[in-house]
């Protein structure tokens, strides 16, 4: 089972960005949905953005235009960059695969946008 390790959240202000990462411990060439969802205070979990093994990609409409996720297979690393960020972008950040018909999550990173 492969493990997954957030990293790069933080507190910036309105409008700044942030790049958040995800490191794999195993190999992610044999997973093909890799994800990141978050969860704000009082909310429940959404999907954010989603990429595929082929490199297919597909947004939340709240992100549109502002963030871009991404996936080095070599490096077993995800990727999110949040540019323009807002208020209402606060929560938890956690990347997750899925295979096998299973979800599996990383522990989460805080990520705070506030002025």
């Amino acid at each position: 089972q492969v493990q997954l390790v957030e990293s790069g959240g933080g507190l910036v202000q309105p409008g700044g960005s942030l790049r958040l990462s995800c490191a794999a411990s195993g190999s992610i060439f044999s997973i093909n949905i890799m994800g990141w969802y978050r969860q704000g205070p009082g909310k429940e979990r959404e999907l954010v953005a989603r990429v595929f093994l082929n490199g297919i990609t597909n947004y939340a409409d709240s992100v549109k235009g502002r963030f871009t996720i991404s996936r080095d297979n070599a490096k077993n690393t995800m990727y999110l960059q949040m540019n323009s960020l807002k208020a209402e972008d606060t929560a938890v950040y956690y990347c997750a695969y899925s295979r096998y018909g299973q979800n599996y999550w990383g522990q989460g990173t805080q990520v705070t946008v506030s002025s």
